[in-house]
């Protein structure tokens, strides 16, 4: 036999060599999405199993609106954990927005889209200040987003005075998560989405291929289209089985898909996974290090009150208990569960979404089989823990490679 023959790769070795690889990226967080659905699939197989209304039309569009909120809140909290900080304040500052808007529109009688504006200036301006604090001052994110969670529960209370509970009537406000479109509308929708994002890939790979920079074969591409095309067919068709596309579910995606353009493809992303992989190195770089932190921070502050706003449209009120309960919890707990690290550099947008499902079907499957509240606060806790369990074991494995 002669050199060559004996260092030509056999097809098992070939096939066994592609196993290890694929299992070692598995374990190391490099196919996130896959073990998140993997989940997702888990938990619904479980809870169907055990109530066939889990999969029905009308649960599953329930589930949608009772998660856009959660979502929506993720959304900045992943920006947060990409820089390695954390943000404990945004529960309060979901409620505290939400009862400004509230206040404005019911009992001073504000346009309700300049009551919304407002709500969502103050979340903005929140963070601004939380992220002015930690990048300029000093004092550890903890620390200030800390002192906020008592600080805007507070001002909570004092915004909504001694009504307690302010009911929301305004039809503006309460379509944001009360509109379903009708079934021809939907398709439409969804044919124009499709089309968008298919459009989007093709220019960028066009462009990569047309700079050199095109590292992928154009299969992978046409496939992320079709598996695209393919969620959406299955979402249009379940929705409209039920009151139709919901347009609550249309600004999650939209918002989650906006954020993962920005984090991915601008420079301004780029600086974010910079400072949250190696923050000495992006000083070195000329990285504008407290703008990047302070922007960020007001960044979550506005996804915090959008998010309150679309909590507050879904239950017609805003009350004392708003942004509370286990609502922080679930909106940090998603993404990490989806796989954005805690350690920071790591992740994606799309993680708020997928976590908000796993978190939100969990919720929503114990609601349906009627479990204590303790028992979905205990089993939440624990999926978070091995959540990040899985997350540092991951980290762990990364720089046993070399890798960050």
């Amino acid at each position: 036999m002669s050199t060559a023959e004996q260092a030509a790769p056999t097809p098992g070795t070939v096939e066994t060599s592609r196993r290890t690889v694929f299992l070692r990226r598995f374990l190391s967080g490099d196919l996130g999405f896959l073990r998140v659905i993997l989940i997702l699939f888990v938990i619904w197989a479980i809870f169907y199993s055990q109530n066939d209304r889990f999969l029905s039309a009308q649960n599953l569009t329930n589930l949608v609106l009772q998660i856009t909120a959660i979502g929506l809140i993720s959304v900045g909290v992943v920006l947060v954990l990409l820089l390695g900080e954390i943000d404990l304040s945004v529960g309060a500052v979901s409620g505290l927005c939400a009862a400004v808007m509230a206040v404005l529109n019911v009992k001073h009688g504000w346009d309700p889209y300049l009551a919304i504006a407002a709500g969502v200036a103050a979340g903005t301006l929140i963070g601004f200040l939380q992220g002015s604090v930690f990048a300029y001052i000093g004092v550890p994110a903890f620390v200030v987003t800390l002192a906020g969670l008592l600080a805007w529960q507070g001002a909570l209370l004092y915004v909504l005075g001694d009504t307690g509970t302010i009911n929301i009537t305004n039809s503006k406000i309460v379509g944001l998560a009360n509109t379903f479109y009708s079934e021809t509308t939907s398709w439409i929708i969804g044919a124009v989405a499709v089309a968008v994002y298919a459009g989007v890939s093709l220019w960028g790979y066009r462009r990569r291929v047309a700079a050199g920079l095109a590292d992928q074969a154009f299969g992978p591409i046409v496939f992320r289209i079709a598996l695209v095309a393919a969620v959406t067919i299955i979402a249009i068709g379940i929705f409209t089985q039920d009151r139709g596309l919901p347009l609550a579910g249309l600004i999650l995606v939209a918002f989650v898909a906006g954020f993962q353009y920005l984090i991915s493809r601008t420079r301004y992303g780029r600086h974010i996974f910079a400072l949250g992989g190696n923050i000495e190195a992006a000083r070195r770089a000329g990285i504008n290090i407290a703008t990047i932190r302070v922007s960020v921070f007001a960044l979550a502050g506005t996804m915090a009150a959008i998010g309150g706003i679309m909590g507050a449209s879904r239950l017609l009120a805003v009350n004392q208990s708003s942004g509370g309960s286990d609502l922080l919890l679930l909106a940090i707990a998603g993404p990490v569960v989806a796989g954005t690290s805690l350690f920071g550099g790591r992740g994606t947008v799309w993680s708020a979404l997928l976590g908000a499902l796993v978190i939100g079907s969990i919720s929503n499957g114990m609601d349906l089989l009627n479990y204590d509240s303790s028992v979905k606060f205990m089993v939440t806790g624990g999926v978070l823990l091995i959540a990040v369990i899985i997350d540092a074991i991951a980290r762990r494995q990364r720089q046993a490679e070399g890798r960050v």
